[in-house]
């Protein structure tokens, strides 16, 4: 699809966050972001400039299963050392949105919004994660229930879930529901519908300032949640979900927003990095792809991990080839 852009439909100014204009003013909507959901560097919508996904910090949960017998999941605190991993989180999220990008002088001029789960250890990771924060650098916070922990029933019997689990890694960790709780595929559907509730807060100008402001956005969830949300965002298989392996306690992902209008893990993050998590060569090949500054065509060129679906797929001329060379065959012993 070519970089076409609408003059007929209003579009949000760059200059007035959440104002509509008329094209007639000069405004132009970009046809190819609004159809692709994918960025086109010369477009006028502006993109956060990092998507953080951050895992809450050690809790009671975490270190005695016995917890959950008696304490609902989404009321188990943080203990003092994962009270202590959200704060050093947080300066080394603050230390990531401050520094200038590679070759820009100075220091930018950065915000931040967070997402946050209702979970008391999410909440609690939240407050001591904002303490590297000034009150001036924080553009807003939402609680957002669909980046909630999976479900794993109400109160859980250490034994049973013990045996539960047991049986998910017999199944299959993407598809099994839990006994009245869900499955990653369950979890996976809710981060879709909160995926589309975030592409309308950026087109609608909810999360930016100005256009000389980088905004940054922090998700402060878990760590199949964050998984699922990668999962989607970048187009995963269910079988490149399942070799991932989980975040630790506080740590965080950086999708950044290359130069050629893509978000990436490789921007921040290393190729050792992504091996370490789990990354097959082919999905470190797309996040290449998505770091670079040429842009591919997104009809033609993007990556839908073909040989993922198709054992040495053939290219169109040599199929057409070997076609017509069968049916010859075919007509000659007719």
């Amino acid at each position: 699809m070519s970089h076409e852009h609408d003059t007929a439909r209003p579009v949000a100014s760059q200059g007035s966050p959440g104002r509509r204009v008329d094209a007639g003013a000069g405004v132009k909507e970009c046809r190819f972001c609004e159809m692709t959901r994918q960025h086109h560097p010369q477009c006028a919508r502006r993109l956060p400039k990092r998507i953080i996904l951050v895992r809450h910090g050690e809790s009671q949960g975490n270190l005695d299963m016995s917890a959950y017998t008696t304490t609902p999941d989404y009321r188990i605190p943080l203990t003092a050392l994962g009270a202590e991993q959200a704060r050093a989180a947080g300066r080394r999220i603050r230390d990531v949105v401050s520094s200038p990008a590679d070759g820009a002088a100075g220091t930018p001029n950065w915000k931040v919004y967070f997402y946050v789960s209702p979970y008391a250890r999410t909440r609690a990771t939240l407050r001591e994660i904002g303490r590297a924060f000034p009150r001036d650098r924080v553009i807003g916070v939402r609680e957002e229930c669909r980046v909630r922990e999976q479900d794993f029933g109400n109160f859980q019997v250490e034994e049973r879930m013990r045996a539960v689990k047991q049986t998910r890694q017999r199944f299959g960790r993407f598809f099994f529901r839990f006994p009245e709780g869900e499955s990653a595929a369950d979890v996976f559907d809710r981060v879709a519908s909160f995926l589309e509730s975030l592409w309308r807060d950026i087109d609608m100008g909810r999360l930016e300032q100005d256009s000389s402001c980088e905004t940054n956005l922090v998700i402060v969830s878990h760590g199949l949640t964050s998984r699922v949300f990668l999962m989607k965002w970048f187009k995963w298989t269910v079988d490149q979900f399942e070799r991932l392996n989980n975040f630790d306690n506080c740590e965080f992902r950086v999708m950044q927003l290359g130069p050629g209008g893509e978000y990436s893990l490789l921007v921040h993050h290393t190729k050792e990095e992504l091996e370490q998590w789990g990354l097959t060569p082919e999905m470190i090949a797309d996040q290449q792809w998505r770091a670079s500054a040429n842009r591919r065509s997104w009809a033609e060129e993007c990556s839908s991990f073909i040989t993922a679906f198709f054992d040495d797929p053939k290219d169109s001329s040599e199929s057409e080839d070997e076609e017509e060379e069968q049916n010859g065959k075919i007509k000659a012993l007719q």
